[in-house]
């Protein structure tokens, strides 16, 4: 029976997990780009969204 190649295995593990890291701080950063659009909003265009709901009762 071979032998298993555990260097092979190890450093295969860690490119995955650096891979992962990669696309968890590519989302992330997505993430703060994107709030920070949303942010660009006056909050008075946030409560004319929110009034028009509440004056109907």
């Amino acid at each position: 029976m071979a032998k298993t190649n555990f260097q092979y295995e190890k450093r295969q593990r860690e490119l995955e997990k650096k891979k992962k890291a990669e696309e968890k701080a590519k989302r992330k950063l997505e993430a703060k780009q994107h709030k920070g659009e949303e942010g660009d909003a006056s909050p008075e265009e946030d409560a004319a969204e929110v009034e028009p709901e509440r004056d109907s009762a």
